[in-house]
């Protein structure tokens, strides 16, 4: 069989396939920007790169020329039997069937290394590589950029909107965005229209490559800890910092404002306007880690 990539198009027409909306399949069939996806991500031989949602393989086409192992996770069962078909030729391409929300990657990558048969599971370097649902597309950041260990880096698709959250500074803050910004450095790349995907969504789409951090963002502060400020931060986010704490931590008003005060951080700012580290100074106060 031929390496070069056959048409999505021609794919569904010729398996007789019904894309389904419920699993946001709506699939990318431009060459072009299928091409810089996979550039994006800066592959070499050596390079392992997990694949979330291949659909028909379009994207891992490209993946497959460039790295020296991809492993594929794809939600539809249905899908299955085309791309191991496709890839019959590509032994350095697997697919897995499931949920990537129930799975943990560096545990798919490991258990899937032929060479390796029998031993627990290393730190094996990885990235990752997809084109995200809009529906779950928060849950599979914090998913991945939380597993152990994480992916070197990610380039993933997703809606304008969301790229231009998880790129935001302050000012412009949102929950995604210090999720996201707590453990990777993200960058927005090109914009890809809605006209190249299969069938067309109702938003353009752009590409945004997370650069893991080797350590989070902020330092001494229990993740868990910190995101339960956070949260509590953002629960009410139109209302001053003061509010939504409370509310938040089921703490008074009070003692919101002797936290905020004593972490140099005015009660009246809201969520939006704080910087990761004054996220951390925060978590500290409230846990007396100060």
């Amino acid at each position: 069989m031929s390496n070069k990539a056959p048409s999505p198009l021609d794919l569904v027409r010729r398996h007789n396939l019904n894309l389904k909306k419920s699993l946001g399949q709506n699939l990318l069939i431009d060459p072009t920007h299928l091409a810089r996806i996979a550039g994006a991500a800066d592959l070499e031989a050596t390079d392992t790169v997990l694949e979330i949602g291949p659909g028909l393989g379009a994207l891992t086409h490209h993946l497959a020329e460039r790295a020296g192992r991809v492993i594929a996770v794809e939600l539809d069962q249905r899908l299955m039997p085309v791309l191991r078909a496709e890839f019959a030729d590509r032994p350095h391409v697997s697919f897995v069937h499931g949920d990537i929300l129930e799975l943990n990657p560096a545990e798919i990558i490991h258990m899937l290394r032929p060479d390796q048969p029998g031993t627990t599971a290393a730190a094996e370097p990885y990235k990752v590589v997809g084109n995200l649902p809009y529906y779950i597309t928060s849950a599979v950041l914090r998913h991945v950029l939380e597993s152990l260990p994480p992916p070197t880096l990610a380039v993933l698709l997703v809606q304008q909107e969301v790229a231009q959250r998880m790129v935001a500074q302050c000012g412009a803050m949102s929950l995604l965005a210090v999720s996201v910004q707590f453990y990777a450095r993200p960058r927005a790349l090109h914009k890809i229209p809605a006209g190249a995907f299969l069938p067309r969504p109702k938003v353009d789409s752009r590409v945004v490559r997370l650069d893991v951090r080797a350590q989070p963002a902020v330092s001494d502060v229990e993740p868990a800890r910190f995101f339960q400020v956070v949260r509590a931060g953002f629960s009410q986010r139109r209302k001053q910092l003061r509010n939504s704490l409370s509310a938040g931590l089921s703490c008074t008003k009070e003692q919101a404002d002797r936290w905020l005060t004593s972490s140099g951080i005015e009660p009246r700012r809201r969520a939006e306007t704080l910087s990761l580290q004054e996220w951390g100074m925060l978590t500290r106060t409230v846990y007396g880690t100060a």
